[in-house]
């Protein structure tokens, strides 16, 4: 249950409260001249199956209208408690996060800045340590202040949605943690001894099926819990484990001369990175997420096509080369 405030021109008032009775907002009221452009404010109580239909009709209606501004603001709990109505259409749309909350909660672990870099370097030597020492509280620290969860979850939101320079600021920031990451640990490999004794880094060498679906499932989690508007933190975690500790394995074994240890870090690395996009993209899919408009849904149904085709392809490419390592 969240409230959707408007702020517009009185005259588009009474179009906000018949969007609002059409779909099923549950309370709605109204305040008088806000500003110098004496605009008003029209505040929707709406639950979570409604909320997405009732900002794309704001939308499509007066949401071009210079003086217009909406916004979504989170109810901790409202009373009388209220129940939810759905029906067999509703089960079938988002339900939960909207659109737009997705996109602004998303994007932001996208942004290519000194914080995302410094949170890379410093991971990386956390993750590094702790490999290097056999220390699993040390990579799970390391795993929780990784930031390389939100790029790869950006990208399939940015195909899901058509958005080719999200696509590529999500790419470009993805690059750039990860290049980051394989760098520091591999300068801290050609320091430092690398103990082949350590299970926690021998084991980063070693692919199978196990990880493919371990993949999989965590990156399906990590979107389900931010579409449904549930806590992604643990599932966060979950994926972080995927990513970051076989990117430092690489950089160590590299740095340590371990070229064949390297490889199957790597191969770990590349399956992680493509079952979790896949992942997120078909969760994405499945939960309807997508365009608002016409124009828009026939792009990204373009881009949905062949970011689902590429990475598909590349898993069987994947799963041909674990056939191939293991019979070395």
């Amino acid at each position: 249950m969240k409230i959707i405030e408007v702020i517009t021109h009185p005259e588009h008032i009474n179009t906000v409260e018949s969007i609002g009775e059409k779909y099923g907002a549950v309370d709605q009221w109204h305040a008088g001249p806000l500003d110098d452009e004496h605009r008003a404010v029209i505040r929707l109580l709406v639950d979570d199956n409604h909320r997405q239909a009732v900002m794309d009709a704001l939308l499509n209606t007066i949401g071009k209208h210079e003086s217009t501004r909406i916004m979504v603001v989170p109810v901790d709990v409202t009373l009388p408690i209220i129940e939810p109505e759905t029906n067999e259409h509703e089960k079938t749309q988002s339900g939960g996060a909207t659109r737009e909350e997705l996109y602004h909660t998303i994007s932001k672990g996208a942004e290519l800045n000194s914080n995302y870099l410094l949170l890379v370097f410093l991971s990386t030597i956390v993750a590094a340590i702790g490999l290097l020492e056999n220390n699993l509280a040390v990579v799970v620290g390391a795993m929780v202040i990784a930031p390389l969860l939100g790029p790869n979850i950006a990208l399939a939101l940015a195909a899901a949605l058509g958005d080719t320079p999200l696509m590529w600021t999500s790419l470009k920031t993805n690059l750039a943690g990860l290049g980051l990451a394989l760098v520091i640990s591999l300068i801290i490999g050609l320091l430092l001894p690398v103990d082949m004794k350590s299970q926690e880094l021998v084991s980063r060498t070693v692919v199978g099926i196990d990880s493919v679906v371990l993949a999989l499932a965590s990156g399906a989690a990590a979107v389900l819990s931010m579409t449904t508007g549930l806590s992604s933190v643990l599932v966060g975690v979950m994926v972080a484990v995927a990513l970051l500790p076989p990117t430092a394995t690489v950089g160590l074994m590299l740095g340590s001369g371990q070229f064949t240890l390297a490889g199957g870090a790597a191969l770990l690395l590349a399956v992680n990175i493509v079952c979790v996009n896949l992942a997120a993209k078909t969760v994405f899919l499945t939960r309807g997420i997508k365009p608002r408009t016409w124009l828009e849904k026939r792009k990204a149904k373009q881009s949905m096509t062949t970011y689902i085709v590429f990475w598909i392809v590349s898993l069987l490419v994947l799963l041909v080369a674990i056939y191939l390592r293991g019979q070395l």
